[in-house]
């Protein structure tokens, strides 16, 4: 936890805040931390900042918080994922949310299992905590949004056209395509299919919505590597 996120329950003052919980623990056992040490805080969706710890017990901290920096820019990109299976989920949710995606569309696939659709990883709770760990990690405050869309031909017919307008249709697949591109400057929507990857007919389907291919050379990874390693690629 390179941050801690708080939020306005957490404020018991204008700038006084009590926290117990994860972050307490976080901070006894880890950072090992004393009273009138200095951490790193940030208001969930606002600024960053420093707080100093005017009390610390085994109960509950108490921080005296200053907040005026701005959080790091969120990347031109929004992710499609086919859902993937709940522990490679959690895994790829707190990467893009580190990476700095602040949209991430679910979305069904024929290769997609039918029970990961009923996981107890795609509660809202979950979700959200998976994304505020991410955040933690890169220190942002910014948290992304998380779309499910559990029918796949409705989707790329009738709503993926207006999202993807203005913006770069890439699709991650193993066979064919361009080389993953560098540096870009665009809006991109990126496609990445599950294990396995997409099968032709829905990449047929995206490329008729405007997508095109790309590749990472030979190598087939693991779907939470293929988020990292993409993501990367395109936005030094």
């Amino acid at each position: 936890m390179n941050l801690l996120l708080l939020t306005p329950s957490d404020f018991i003052s204008e700038n006084g805040v009590r926290l117990t919980g994860r972050p307490l623990q976080h901070v006894l056992e880890v950072h090992r931390s004393h009273q009138g040490d200095t951490l790193r805080v940030g208001m969930l969706n606002g600024q960053l900042g420093e707080a100093i710890i005017v009390s610390l017990t085994e109960q509950s901290m108490e921080l005296e918080v200053r907040l005026d920096e701005e959080p790091p820019k969120p990347l031109p990109l929004t992710v499609l994922l086919a859902l993937p299976r709940p522990k490679m989920l959690k895994r790829s949710l707190q990467h893009l949310s580190s990476l700095g995606v602040k949209k991430i569309i679910l979305m069904n696939s024929y290769r997609v299992e039918k029970s990961f659709w009923q996981s107890p990883w795609l509660s809202e709770d979950k979700i959200h905590e998976q994304l505020v760990l991410g955040l933690e990690q890169a220190r942002d405050t910014l948290l992304p949004e998380v779309v499910l869309e559990k029918r796949f031909k409705p989707f790329v017919e009738d709503r993926l056209p207006e999202l993807l307008e203005g913006k770069r249709g890439l699709v991650a697949h193993p066979m064919g395509g361009i080389a993953c591109p560098h540096q870009v400057e665009d809006e991109v929507v990126l496609a990445i299919g599950p294990e396995g990857g997409f099968i032709p007919y829905e990449v047929e389907k995206l490329e008729e919505a405007g997508f095109e291919r790309i590749h990472l050379g030979s190598r087939i990874l693991r779907v939470e590597t293929a988020v990292t390693a993409i993501t990367s690629k395109l936005y030094d």
